[in-house]
Parts: structure tokens; sequence; C-alpha cells
């Protein structure tokens, strides 16, 4: 059977963390996870480890990270799911295995043993640690992810041939089935020590995300052409006129980034934005979403240079390089460079709705209009689905990502569907009293994640 409990309450801007495991391991994920209140955990329980993918596809929907308690889930639903989140697990230290083997040493003497998951050098390092006379081992080596049917198989085989006289395994179902057999078993667990370390691994990781996204970036623009009009003795009214068309398209380019624009001396403009923002309307540094045709029809070519860094002074030094880079490529250009000092660029101008939009059919674009589903929104969607590869959303997953409010977005979702643009796929019930949420497919971007 598949649950979900919350088992706390949190801040709603914290992590969204869903716990994949065996019912027997959430309390102890439960008590560990208290100490975490940046993390807003949902626990996805399972009683058979097969059902680890389906639970692990349903949470990357939503969540921000998966975590499995162990490294069999991990390994079998990654070999069958595409994760669209970062996904971890906690692995089997020393503390765990000791406590087993010395059970086992109470129980049946341990003189020989058989393992799984558990690295032949991990269990004989153990073994070593216990002292007294050798210990015959025999370890699980045979495919990637094997079922439990598989594990019990090798265990039993190793007992009733004689080559073990007990079993130390990961998976509860293979220590119950094994038991039921009167072969002495014990099920490694990961300690709470286990589970903080990597918890504190994943909060890291995380929050080093976001702050990264967080992060200002700077940019420098220089308008070429227009600087050689006014060098060539234009008057200066006349080179005036000119700037006009071309700062109101870097006005335009900077609200796109909800970004700040400052004019510098000699046709220079600072640009002040985020790095997530950045990624996002770049298409992941792809393209510049520049009104191209306008700046051609005024006569302008621009040179962009934007830096990346850890202080604003970085950043500047970076925009700075960036720039030389992008004037010395013949102009016309942007270039970024990051904080390791990598370079990106050229990136490839391009119109603000055309981003992407190459990739939809023509008929579908003009549909798409006809029942509210601008260029605009267009534009947006498909970068989404290009970045994460998700067609699938809430209604408040939509708003977030269009920018409107979840009632406009149920509005959109009516009309598109009635449209046959998007089809609802499933439903989720929710904690509190209503209606179950629906989940509607983009159908029509299908084709950008094959």
């Amino acid at each position: 059977m598949l649950t979900e409990r919350r088992p706390h309450r949190t801040e709603p801007s914290g992590i969204r963390i869903a716990v994949i495991g065996p019912e027997e391991v959430m309390p102890m994920m439960i008590r560990c996870l208290k100490r975490f209140p940046s993390f807003l955990p949902s626990i996805r329980s399972y009683r058979r480890v097969a059902e680890a993918p389906q639970l692990a596809g349903f949470a990357s929907e939503e969540a921000d990270l998966l975590l499995f308690t162990g490294e069999i889930p991990y390994r079998l639903a990654r070999a069958r799911v595409h994760f669209r989140v970062p996904a971890l697990f906690v692995p089997l230290t020393g503390s765990g295995l000791n406590r087993c083997l010395l059970r086992l040493e109470r129980s049946c003497g341990l003189s020989a043993l058989s393992a799984d998951t558990l690295p032949r050098s991990a269990v004989e390092a153990a073994l070593e640690g216990l002292g007294g006379d050798p210990i015959e081992l025999a370890v699980y080596e045979g495919c990637a992810n094997p079922s439990a049917s598989e594990l019990i198989a090798y265990h039993r085989d190793q007992y009733r041939s004689g080559r073990s006289r007990c079993a130390l395994t990961a998976l509860k179902s293979v220590a119950g089935q094994l038991a039921e057999e009167g072969i002495p078993v014990e099920w490694i667990v990961p300690s709470e020590q286990d589970i903080i370390v990597t918890l504190e691994r994943a909060l890291l990781s995380t929050e080093w995300r976001r702050n990264k996204e967080a992060q200002f970036v700077i940019g420098y623009i220089r308008v070429e052409r227009l600087s050689r009009s006014a060098d060539r003795g234009a008057p200066e009214r006349t080179a005036d006129r000119l700037r006009l068309p071309i700062h109101s398209i870097l006005l335009d380019f900077a609200e796109l980034l909800e970004g700040s624009l400052t004019p510098l001396a000699g046709d220079e403009y600072l640009l002040v934005t985020s790095r997530g923002i950045l990624e996002r309307e770049t298409a992941g540094y792809k393209r510049l979403p520049l009104a191209k045709q306008a700046l051609i029809e005024a006569g302008a070519a621009l040179s962009i240079g934007i830096g990346f860094g850890c202080s604003a002074g970085e950043a500047e030094t970076r925009a700075r390089q960036s720039l030389f880079l992008a004037k010395e490529g013949g102009g016309n250009a942007c270039y970024i460079v990051r904080e390791d000092e990598s370079v990106i660029g050229p990136l490839e101008m391009t119109e603000p709705m055309e981003l992407g939009l190459a990739l939809v059919d023509a008929a579908l674009v003009k549909k798409a209009g006809e029942v509210g589903l601008t260029t605009l929104y267009l534009s947006k969607l498909i970068g989404h689905t290009t970045r994460y590869g998700r067609i699938d959303y809430y209604a408040r997953d939509l708003a977030s990502v269009l920018g409107v409010t979840v009632r406009s977005a149920h509005r959109f979702l009516l009309t598109w569907t009635d449209a046959g643009l998007v089809e609802v796929v499933g439903e989720e019930k929710g904690a509190s009293r209503g209606r179950p949420r629906q989940k509607y497919r983009m159908s029509f971007l299908d084709d950008l994640i094959c």
C-alpha cells in the first residue's frame, strides 16, 4: 500500500523534500527531519520495494528533492524513472552494520555470513573490528538492481549449501521471508547519525542551488554602431533621436529579466538582474531575448558582457571581461564569464517572443492564440518544459510559471481543455476537505520532451 503523510507543519517557504522508504523506517526519519525546520517533508512509504519507482515518479512532480532511505530503492527507481529533481539516498555505514553483526554473533555464532547491498570491503572491515576467528563471507554480486526474490534465492542457496550460517540484508521483505524459512537474518537499517549526515548534505546542496539562483549578475551593454555614427560627425540631436528607440528596446529587455537598467557614459548601459531569471529567460544561457529586428532597423549593434561572481566586485570584473570578448568578436554578440572563469557564448540574439516558438507548429501557435494561450504564455511554457522536461501541471504550478493568479490559471485550463490543447490526466486529494486537485497535461508540448 502506498501512503503519504506530513509529519509536521513548517513555513511554506521551506524546501519540499519527499522521503521514500519502507514504513518501518519512517518514524526514525520523521524524528531526524524535525531537526531541520527548513525542510517541508512528505513521507512516501511502501510495503514492497517494487513500489519505490511509482512513488518517486509522483513525488518528483512536486518536491524539490527526493530522499530514499536506502540504496536499493534509489537504484531501482533511478533505473525506471527520470528524476526531474535532485535525488540521493541514505548510505549504510559502520554503526548500523556493527549492531547487526553483534546480534548475529550472539544468536548464531557468526562463523559464516552472506550479505547483500553493502560493499565487501565495508563488511570485512566491520568483521575485523569484532575480532575473533576468521569468518567466511559471501557477498551478493549479481545484477545492479536485484529484486527481493533474487536476494532471497541468493541467501537461501548460501545457507542450504553450508557456505553461510546467517544472512545480512538491506531489504525488510528479504529479512521477513528468510526468517520465515528459519534462516538467521538481520535487517540492516540506517542509523540516526547516517540520516542526519545525509539531511545535512541535502540541505547544503538545495540551499546552494537556491542561493545561486538568487545571486545578482551584472551586465554591460555597449551600443556599437550608434557610437560610430556620432564619431563621423552626426549632429548631437540626430544621435539623441537614434538613442531613443535603442533605450526603449533595452528597457523592455531589462523588464523581461526583471532587472534594472542604468545609462552610463559613452553609449554604455549597466544591467543588473538575478541569475535564476537570466537562466530561465535565456533557455539555459542559449539565446538572448532582444528585439533583434528593431535593433537592425535602428542601425544598432550591441556588444553585451555578463558576469557572475560571489560578490558585486567579482561580477563587475567578469562583466567587463565578457564585454571585451564580445567586442573582440566583432560586436553584435553576448558572452558570459562565470565565477570559475569559464566562458559561455556567443549567445544567439532572438526576438523575445521567438524564443522556442519555432519548435511548435505555426498552425498550433495560431490555434493557441485564439483560446487565450498568448505567445507570452506559450513562450514561458516552452521555456519551462525545455528546461525541466515537464508537461503535467496542477493549477497552482501553472499559475507560478505564467505569473498569474491561481483563479486565472483555472480559467485558462478550462478553456484550453475545451480546445483540445490540454487533457486531465489525474487528480490528487488534498489534506483538507474539498474537491481533489486535477492534474493537466499540456499535450501539445509532447514533442519537446521526446
